[in-house]
């Protein structure tokens, strides 16, 4: 036994060895994937915004066209938004609480905007809401705009960032079962009231990280908003829009300084990512602790 012992332990040393190894190496890689894909383009976007100096880098932001671009941006970002996490609750609740017929299909729904490029999308509402889509000649004879203005740019950004509020509750609320709705509902309470002081507690932090994710994906948004936006300078042009007018303008100090605001938002979100995947991890625990 003790040969046996004695005949292992320079295996396990050299499989411990090509271990630390393997691991070394792929800590390196993942570093200097990170480096070179993340935070050099972010060093570049700061650096190019400062090169002339702060007066020119403030100067920037008080050109109309982009306060407007910034203005539009909230706004998409205010109406997309609370309307995604209405929907992202409303649907994680019927998937997961309920069964019924059509469930695979409203899943495979949801998923959709991350099958499909967000230019195609956005061909799809010039199709159908363009002027010489299947409704542009109504929504002409009742001077409806949608297309190449403020509704098309909200409806594109809806339809791209409605699946992650959804896609981060489904997972939770599967997890946490039905046992605490229906206990709440055998002693008297509504449906309303289940939901308000059993459902929406025990999701609220996965809530929060969807909410976080799709306000970022909705301010960053080109491909769709470009395709349905029509690039009108002041009225239907976002940040995104705008960083991409002034580089091909070659005000490049004017193009990096918007995309700090991009870029800002970016951090701030990945470091509010950070604290709600932390807590959304406690929570998930205790979910499935028995």
């Amino acid at each position: 036994m003790a040969d046996l012992a004695f005949t292992l332990k320079p295996q396990a040393r050299s499989e411990i060895g090509e271990s630390r190894l393997l691991r070394f190496a792929l800590i390196i890689l993942a570093i200097s994937f990170l480096t070179v894909v993340l935070l050099l383009p972010l060093i570049i976007v700061f650096s190019e915004a400062l090169r002339k100096g702060a007066e020119v880098f403030f100067k920037a932001f008080t050109e109309p066209d982009t306060r407007a671009a910034l203005r539009l941006t909230l706004l998409v970002a205010v109406i997309a938004v609370p309307f995604n996490m209405v929907f992202g609750v409303a649907a994680s609740w019927a998937v997961t609480k309920f069964n019924f017929k059509g469930k695979s299909l409203l899943l495979t729904l949801i998923d959709l905007p991350f099958s499909i490029s967000p230019v195609i999308s956005g061909l799809v509402y010039v199709l159908l809401f363009g002027a010489q889509g299947w409704l542009g000649p109504w929504l002409k004879l009742h001077n409806i705009e949608i297309i190449f203005a403020v509704p098309g740019i909200v409806l594109a950004t809806v339809f791209v960032t409605f699946p992650f509020v959804a896609r981060e509750l489904i997972p939770l609320m599967q997890a946490q079962g039905t046992a605490e709705e229906e206990a709440a509902l055998t002693l008297g309470a509504s449906g309303w009231h289940t939901f308000a002081h059993v459902t929406l507690p025990n999701i609220k932090w996965a809530l929060l990280y969807g909410v976080l994710l799709c306000n970022a994906r909705a301010m960053g948004e080109f491909g769709a908003v470009s395709v349905v936006s029509g690039h009108i300078r002041g009225l239907t042009t976002t940040l995104p829009l705008q960083i991409e007018i002034l580089y091909n303008e070659y005000n490049f100090t004017a193009a990096f300084a918007v995309a700090t605001l991009l870029a800002g938002l970016a951090l701030f979100t990945l470091i509010l990512k950070s604290l709600l995947e932390w807590r959304f991890a406690d929570e998930l625990a205790a979910a499935n602790r028995p």
